[in-house]
């Protein structure tokens, strides 16, 4: 979950160690094999790498323990399970054993993106099993409903019980980011998906959906503004604790004037909180930023290859790898806009490219037109367009990867700029050495052009180059404003008093001095050295740590979502309410286990 100091390998990484608390909270003991944890109640193994995934075991499954409050009522209960004595809960009826198995697949369902009506052919497969290898059970079949009236119903209580879970973490929230993603229905009737990320008083990250929003209802700005604070207003979440926005870089999202940023800002503004930081390229980067470099329509050309490969070329033994690739993006139909957005990632320019021999000699044999492979410009920008576009995929890896804290972000997006002046330079000097695919273009065109007829012009890149640094300078220009907050955070024992904020200094100075607290972030990751940092005496660093730990660190969860979408676009392009429509990105995306007892016992709490 957070940006781990430098430590040995040979030292134990003890965020994955079992820790005793976990006994009498989560009723859980240590395996004899020493891995994960042993549940005293079910007698399961969790796989845990971390106290979330006990704890998230334990909600799910025996919340009912809950009523054993006291210590010494904890206490005496892990030794009544350690004997084998089990409390009595009031077991599940038949029925309710069958609603619980009916909810189970009904979740399956919205995760595979599968129909309503798909439910009644899992019944039919089902019944069908049971017929051959347990005909004494087969009757089990005739009490599970899967018809699409109910399987829609319990996809809606499912999603109902995940909010519920949700709202309640977030009243305990001590600080909160929101992530903004208005790009994700690029194909489809326009959404905004709102996420947000929150941190509790244990520095525990929780990253969710919070809402989505029919833009067509929501056109003007003023009336997202209002949809939105009306979210945040049910979930509890003030914007006194609002610490980051995380968005695209659209022009509703951030126009100078006009975009939801100023106005979020502007409601944000409080004498209790720091401004709120903003940036926008996290978000969908390598889709986003594929347009300021496509200087010839690259992509357009491209989809039209790969729209005549899936309808004519499928059988051609030198296009499975690339056809699999696509299935495996977003299924064997997709329409153009999808289309389009496969095509703007890094890995998939970098296939085709290195196909462009094949799909010529395709092109040829089917009579379609192969002018683009007889342009030297646009064979040499089609060779830029994947150098960038690969080195712009790097980047969206890392910015990808969730749990290491915004402090590790920063520093890639800051290595990546760096990387972009070194670019630059070797463009400027001629030199192609991060440039394979150019080169190779360009070593290719030499061999059938005259001697001193000129291959390609240089400068048209290095624009292209420039440009790119000014969007990435533009979009994480907040983050550079809270730089020192991010390294002394990242690294507090390391970084000089005499540069923190005047605010600090004593307690820095302070923890500095202290050998335990040293001990304790050396051996610890950083959200447990902060988690247990007394508040009593570090008030100010323990507060900038759960504003810092707040912001969004990867896009993550914005790119779970979008792979769900792609992955099911006709189901999704059915019409659905927006309703059912968030409901299934919720199941989709969420790290919340749902609460089976409480679904089936009819005990889902009621929200707005």
């Amino acid at each position: 979950m957070w940006m781990t100091p430098k430590r040995s390998k040979m030292e134990i990484d003890e965020s994955r160690a079992f820790r005793a608390e976990w006994t009498q909270r989560y009723l859980v003991v240590e395996p004899p094999e020493g891995e994960g944890a042993l549940c005293l109640v079910c007698r399961r193994l969790v796989a845990a790498t971390g106290e979330l995934d006990v704890k998230q075991h334990y909600e799910a499954e025996h919340e009912y323990y809950e009523r054993y409050v006291t210590e010494d009522e904890r206490a005496a209960l892990v030794e009544r399970l350690r004997r084998g004595d089990f409390p009595e809960a009031a077991p599940l009826t038949p029925e309710q054993r069958i609603a619980r198995a009916g909810l189970g697949l009904a979740r399956l369902l919205a995760l595979k993106g599968c129909g309503w009506g798909e439910g009644d052919f899992v019944h039919r497969c089902m019944a069908v099993m049971l017929r051959d290898v347990l005909p004494d059970h087969v009757g089990i079949m005739d009490g599970i409903d899967l018809s699409p009236e109910t399987t829609r119903q319990r996809v809606l209580d499912i999603h109902q019980n995940l909010r519920s879970q949700l709202f309640n973490r977030a009243k305990d929230f001590k600080a909160y980011s929101l992530a903004l993603d208005d790009q994700a229905f690029v194909a489809y009737e326009n959404y905004l998906l709102v996420f947000v990320r929150g941190v509790g008083h244990d520095l525990e990250v929780h990253e969710e959906l919070l809402t989505i929003i029919n833009l067509t209802h929501h056109f003007s700005v003023g009336a997202l503004m209002a949809a939105i604070l009306e979210a945040l207003q049910t979930a509890g979440l003030s914007l006194q604790r609002m610490v980051g926005l995380t968005t695209t870089h659209t022009l509703r999202m951030i126009g100078e004037n006009s975009g939801l940023v100023s106005y979020m800002r502007e409601k944000a503004v409080s004498p209790n909180c720091w401004n709120v930081i903003h940036y926008s390229g996290f978000l969908h980067l390598e889709l986003l930023s594929s347009y300021d470099v496509d200087v010839n329509q690259i992509i357009n050309a491209v989809s039209e290859w790969i729209v005549l490969i899936k309808t004519r070329g499928v059988r051609r033994p030198e296009f499975q790898a690339l056809l699999t690739e696509s299935e495996s993006e977003h299924g064997e139909r997709v329409n153009g806009r999808c289309l389009n957005n496969w095509l703007r990632k890094g890995k998939t320019l970098k296939l085709i490219f290195s196909l462009r021999k094949e799909i010529e000699t395709f092109l040829v044999s089917i009579g379609a037109t192969t002018v683009h492979f007889t342009d030297k410009e646009w064979l040499c920008d089609f060779g830029f367009l994947v150098d960038i576009m690969d080195h712009l995929r790097e980047i969206s890896e890392l910015l990808r990867v969730s749990k290491v804290f915004a402090a590790a972000a920063f520093d890639h997006i800051c290595a990546f700029e760096v990387k972009l002046n070194l670019l630059q330079r070797q463009v400027e000097e001629k030199n192609l050495t991060h440039f394979a695919s150019l080169s190779q273009v360009v070593d290719e065109l030499k061999e059938n052009l005259q001697e001193d007829e000129k291959v390609l012009d240089l400068e048209r890149y290095r624009a292209v180059i420039c440009r790119l640094q000014k969007e990435f300078e533009r979009h994480f220009k907040d983050l550079k404003f809270i730089k020192k907050d991010l390294e002394l955070f990242a690294n507090p024992f390391s970084f000089k008093p005499e540069y923190a904020p005047i605010s600090v200094r004593v307690e820095l100075t302070k923890l500095q001095a202290s050998a335990n607290l040293w001990e304790e972030y050396r051996t610890k990751d950083l959200g447990q050295f902060y988690a247990g940092l007394p508040a009593e005496s570090y008030p100010i660093i323990k507060g900038v740590a759960c504003k810092v730990a707040s912001l969004f660190d990867s896009s993550k969860i914005c790119e779970k979502a979008f792979s769900y979408l792609t992955r099911n676009q006709h189901t999704l392009s059915q019409p659905l309410t927006d309703e059912h429509l968030h409901a299934l990105f919720r199941i989709a995306t969420t790290e919340i286990e749902p609460r089976w007892d409480d679904l089936v016992r009819g005990r889902n709490e009621s929200h707005p």
